[in-house]
C-alpha cells in the first residue's frame, strides 16, 4: 500500500507516521512559503470550510483578484478590434496574455496557437466541428474518431458532429490502448494520408488516473494505433483536469489540439477557455461561419469571403472576452508567487491524496470490513500516474453501499465540500461501479437523470464520492475529512439497534391531550409504494379552490400538553390499538425557513394553510435563503393577525415590525424569483423590513412575498391524478402540507438519547425533535412509522391526499430555538430506519 503500512480500524494515521514509512520522498508545502499564512491572508474566506472540489473549480487567491481589479481601475480598455490607444493596449495586453499560456506550457508561437474559447467544452466543440473529417465513399472507409472511454461528457458529445457527417466513433478501454501499446500495432499502409482523431484525458476527471503522455508521440508517429485502420492519426488531449495540478510540457509531448478552462487553474476567471493548437495542423482545420473579427475581406451581397491568416483569428468569432483575459496574466503572477510554479503544486497535492488515500484504506468496522470502496487504477504510488483525486463510496458493517446523497448530506453539516454522482463521465462510472448499458437506461426510466440525488436504485450506487486538492489545500482539510469519515461511520460502530417502542409508553397524547385534538381517519393500502419511506409524508388537499378551515378545540399550548405526559421518557409502542388517530398540533410557517406560527384553528387556501410559506428571506442577488445557509433563519418568528391584515416579525434584540399580508395592487412590482428550481412571480415588501433583516443577519437581505395570482403547480402527483387537477403551490419545496408522526419521532428520539455518550435523559426533548421536521399536521394515536402506509387523511370533512415521503435534508440537524446544529440527528434517522437513503425537505 502506497506511503507504507497504516494502523487498521478507526485510528487516524498520522502524517508524521505515514511520511516516515514512505519509500520516496514527500513535499508538503511550499518551501519557505508558509502554507498556514498563505491560508489565512489569501483563503480567509475558508475559516472553518473544507474545501475538497478543486476538480471542479479550484479557489481564486485574494491576491489575484486585487491585482486585477487594481488593473482595471488604472487602464481603459477598449475592443480590440478599434484602432484607438485604449484598443491598441488591449490588443497587446492580449498578446502578451497568449505569450505567457504558451510559456506555461514550455512552448511558443512558433509551435502553437492560442484560441480563446468559452472553456474546454467549447474548444471540443470547434475541434469536431473544425477538423478534415472525410466520409466513407468509394475510396476508403472514411475518417474514424476514437475517444477513450474513460473521458468527460463534452468529448463524448463530439461524435454527435462526426456522426452528421457518416464519420464512425469508437469508444476504446484504456486496456485496448495498453495493449495496443505493447504489441505496436501500426496501419499497413503508412502513405495513407487519411485523418483519424484519438482523444484521451491526461488525467480521468473521474478517479485522478494519469494516462501515458507518451501516447501522444507514439500514436502521431504511427507506432501505437488506437485501431487498426490506414490513414494519419491526429491527438487530441484532454488537459483540463491534468492541467490544474500539474506541469505540461508540449514542447515534449506535442499534441495537435489541448483544451482547457482556466477557472480549473486559477479558479478566476470563469467562462473562458483556450483552444492550443499544433500549427503543423492548423491549416488542415475547416471553417463555415465567420463572425466579426475573422474576416480579411468579405461581400455582403456575394458569397465571398477571406479569412484573417492568423489562427487565432480565424476563429474566435467575435469580440473575446478580453478583460477576462487579461485577468489570466494575474492569475500566473499569483501562482508563480504562492507556489513557486507547478512542478511543486503537483508534488504538494498529490502527498495530501497518497496520505488520504492510505488512511482511507486503513479505515475497518470492528468486523474487519473496509469502511469505503475506492474507485482506481492504480494505488497513488507517484503523481505520474494518479493526480489528486479520490473517488469512492462509504460501505456499512455489512458491505452495503451508502448513498452518496447521504454522504453528501452529511459532509455538508461538518462544512465539507465535496462532489458526488458520476461527475459527467459516465464510461468510468459504468467500469468502476459495475453499471450496465441496460442499468443506465433502466435508471433513466426510473427517473434518474445525471446530477441528480438518486443514490441508489434496487440497492445498487448510480454514483460516488469525491475529493479532490488544490494547491491551498492543507494536511488539516484532509485530516478534517478523515475524522468526518471516522465519525460518520466508526463512532457507534459497536452499538446495538435499540428494541422497538412498547404499548402505552407515549407517542399517543395524554388523555387531556386527546380531548383537545381532532379526529383523524385515513386509508391504508396493502402494497404502498411508500412503504420504505421515512417518517414524514407530504399530502394535499383535495378542495384546491375552496376556503375552510381546520381547527384544535380548545386551544392549550404545547409545552403544558408534553409536560402532562409523564411516560414520555419510557419507551414504547404504539400498536395502533390505543385509540383514535388524532391531530395534536398545527404549524405554519409564513416565512420560508423561519420561526413556525402555532394555531389552533386555520384558513384553508388554495395552497394549503393560509399564508404558509408565502415569504421568503433572499440574499443580495436574490437567492433565496434557508436554514441550510443561515441557521439563524429559525430565530426569526412571524405572527399572523388576520383581523389586522398583518404579519408581526420579532427577533431577540430587535424592535417588532409588521407587514401587510397582501400587496398593493397599484404600487406593486412584480419580479422574477427561483424557488426549487420553479420561477415565481415575487414582490418585495419593502425597505423597512429589508433593513430589520439586514441589521438582524449583518449583511444585505430582502423579504420577498409569493404574488397571488401566481400560480405555481406540484411536481408530485397521486397515482392517477390528472395533470389538470394538480395542486399549487405556495413557496413550499414539493407539496402543500408536511405530516410527520409522534410515535414515529418518539422513537427516534429514544435511540438518540440513548446514544448519548454523557448519559443525559433529555437531550432531545419531544418538542424541540418534532420542531426540527417543520411539519404541518402533528398526529398521534398511532404505531410509529405507521403513516409510511396511508394514501389518504379525512379530517371532518376535509380529504387529503398522500403524495409520499418528502425528501429529508440537514435542516432537521438545527435546534430550532437556538440556531444550533447537531449532526447526529440526521445520522440517527437513517440508521434506525436501515435506510439507504435518508430523504428531503
Amino acid at each position: 500500500m502506497a506511503g507504507g503500512a497504516a494502523p487498521r480500524g478507526a485510528e487516524l494515521l498520522a502524517f508524521a507516521r505515514f511520511r516516515d514509512s514512505s519509500p520516496q520522498p514527500l513535499a508538503y508545502g511550499y518551501g519557505p512559503r508558509s502554507l498556514r499564512d498563505m491560508r489565512e491572508r489569501e483563503f480567509g474566506r475558508l475559516a472553518g470550510t473544507v474545501y475538497l472540489d478543486h476538480a471542479g473549480a479550484t479557489l481564486f487567491p485574494q491576491s489575484q483578484l486585487t491585482s486585477f481589479t487594481n488593473d482595471l481601475m488604472e487602464n481603459v480598455y477598449g475592443n480590440p478590434h478599434s484602432q484607438n490607444i485604449s484598443s491598441k493596449l488591449t490588443h497587446d495586453t492580449v498578446e502578451h496574455v497568449r505569450y505567457r499560456i504558451l510559456e506555461h506550457f514550455h512552448t511558443s508561437t512558433e509551435d502553437y496557437s492560442v484560441i480563446f474559447t468559452a472553456g474546454s467544452t467549447a474548444a471540443l466543440k470547434l475541434v469536431a466541428e473544425a477538423f478534415p473529417w472525410v466520409s466513407p465513399g468509394p475510396e476508403s472507409n472514411g475518417s474514424r474518431f476514437c475517444y477513450l472511454i474513460d473521458s468527460h461528457t463534452s468529448v463524448v458529445g463530439m461524435r454527435k458532429v462526426t456522426t452528421a457527417m457518416n464519420v464512425t466513433s469508437i469508444p476504446v478501454r484504456p486496456e485496448d490502448v495498453r495493449a495496443a501499446e505493447t504489441r505496436g500495432t501500426a496501419a499497413s499502409d503508412p502513405d495513407c494520408q487519411l485523418p483519424h482523431l484519438f482523444c484521451y484525458p491526461a488525467q480521468s476527471n473521474f478517479s485522478g488516473t494519469r494516462y501515458p503522455l507518451s501516447w501522444i508521440g507514439e500514436v502521431k508517429a504511427g507506432r501505437m494505433c488506437p485501431m487498426s485502420v490506414p490513414g494519419k492519426w491526429f491527438v487530441l488531449l484532454d488537459a483540463a483536469s491534468y492541467v490544474s495540478t500539474s506541469p505540461l510540457d508540449l514542447s515534449v509531448h506535442q499534441a495537435d489540439f489541448v483544451p482547457l478552462s482556466f477557472y480549473k487553474i486559477f479558479g478566476f476567471p470563469t467562462g473562458l477557455g483556450a483552444l492550443l493548437v499544433n500549427n503543423r495542423v492548423a491549416p488542415l482545420l475547416r471553417k463555415t461561419y465567420f463572425g466579426g473579427g475573422t474576416a480579411a475581406a468579405y461581400l455582403a451581397g456575394e458569397d465571398f469571403y477571406i479569412p484573417r491568416q492568423s489562427v487565432a483569428e480565424r476563429f474566435e468569432d467575435g469580440t473575446i472576452s478580453f478583460l477576462d483575459v487579461i485577468a489570466l496574466k494575474h492569475g500566473f503572477d499569483a501562482l508563480e508567487r504562492l507556489t513557486g510554479g507547478m512542478e511543486n503544486i503537483k508534488q504538494h497535492t498529490f502527498t495530501l491524496a497518497q496520505y488520504t488515500y492510505t488512511a482511507l484504506c486503513a479505515l475497518r468496522y470492528p468486523n474487519g470490513a473496509p469502511v469505503v470502496r475506492i474507485y482506481s487504477d492504480s494505488e497513488f504510488s507517484s503523481p505520474e500516474v494518479q493526480g489528486p483525486v479520490i473517488n469512492f463510496n462509504v460501505l456499512d458493517h455489512s458491505g452495503n453501499i451508502i448513498g452518496y446523497s447521504q454522504v453528501d448530506k452529511m459532509a455538508s453539516l461538518y462544512n465539507i465540500h465535496v462532489r458526488t454522482g458520476c461527475f459527467c463521465n459516465t464510461g468510468a462510472c459504468q467500469k468502476h461501479l459495475g453499471i450496465s448499458d441496460e442499468m443506465v437506461r433502466k435508471h433513466l426510466e426510473a427517473g434518474h437523470v445525471c446530477g441528480d440525488d438518486v443514490d441508489l436504485i434496487d440497492g445498487h450506487p448510480t454514483g460516488s464520492v469525491r475529493i479532490s486538492f488544490g494547491y491551498m489545500s492543507t494536511l488539516e482539510d484532509a485530516q478534517a475529512f478523515l475524522r468526518f469519515i471516522i465519525a460518520m461511520q466508526l463512532h457507534q460502530c459497536d452499538g446495538q439497534p435499540l428494541p422497538p417502542t412498547t404499548p402505552g409508553e407515549v407517542g399517543a397524547p395524554s388523555e387531556s391531550e386527546a380531548q383537545d385534538a381532532v379526529p383523524a381517519t385515513v386509508d391504508r393500502c396493502s402494497s404502498s409504494p411508500w412503504e420504505d419511506a421515512p417518517t414524514d409524508s407530504g399530502v394535499s388537499n383535495d378542495l384546491p379552490t375552496t376556503v375552510a378551515a381546520v381547527g384544535l378545540h380548545p386551544p392549550l399550548p404545547m409545552a403544558t400538553r408534553t409536560q402532562q405526559i409523564p411516560s414520555e421518557k419510557a419507551a414504547g409502542v404504539l400498536d395502533g390499538g390505543l385509540g383514535p388517530r388524532v391531530i395534536t398540533n398545527l404549524y405554519l410557517y409564513p416565512i420560508k425557513s423561519c420561526a413556525a406560527f402555532e394555531v389552533t384553528k386555520w384558513p384553508i387556501g388554495s395552497q394549503g394553510l393560509l399564508y404558509d410559506r408565502s415569504w421568503m428571506v433572499v440574499n443580495h442577488n436574490g437567492v433565496c435563503l434557508s436554514q441550510k445557509q443561515e441557521p439563524r433563519l429559525c430565530l426569526i418568528q412571524p405572527f399572523i393577525d388576520l383581523p389586522q391584515k398583518i404579519m408581526v416579525i420579532k427577533a431577540k434584540g430587535m424592535e417588532p415590525i409588521a407587514v401587510p399580508l397582501e400587496e398593493n395592487g397599484e404600487r406593486t412590482q412584480i419580479c422574477q424569483s427561483k424557488v426549487c428550481a420553479d420561477r415565481v412571480n415575487t414582490y418585495n415588501c419593502g425597505e423597512k423590513i429589508s433593513s430589520w433583516l439586514s441589521r438582524f443577519f449583518g449583511h444585505p437581505c430582502q423579504l420577498l412575498k409569493q404574488s397571488s395570482n401566481f400560480q405555481r403547480s406540484a411536481k408530485k402527483r397521486v397515482k392517477d391524478q390528472s395533470a389538470g387537477s394538480t395542486a399549487t403551490l405556495s413557496l413550499v419545496n414539493e407539496a402543500q402540507y408536511l405530516l410527520i408522526n409522534r410515535p414515529s419521532v418518539l422513537e427516534l428520539q429514544q435511540q438518540l438519547n440513548a446514544s448519548d455518550a454523557n448519559g443525559k435523559e433529555e437531550l432531545f426533548p419531544m418538542k424541540e425533535l418534532i420542531s426540527r421536521f417543520r411539519a404541518n399536521i402533528i398526529t398521534s394515536g398511532t404505531s410509529a412509522f405507521e403513516e409510511e402506509t396511508w394514501d389518504e387523511i379525512s379530517v371532518g370533512s376535509l380529504r387529503f391526499q398522500v403524495l409520499g415521503p418528502c425528501h429529508r435534508c440537514q435542516m432537521i440537524c438545527i435546534n430550532q430555538q437556538t440556531g444550533q446544529r447537531n449532526q447526529n440527528v440526521f445520522q440517527k434517522l437513517s440508521e434506525s430506519r436501515a435506510r439507504k437513503r435518508v430523504w428531503r425537505t
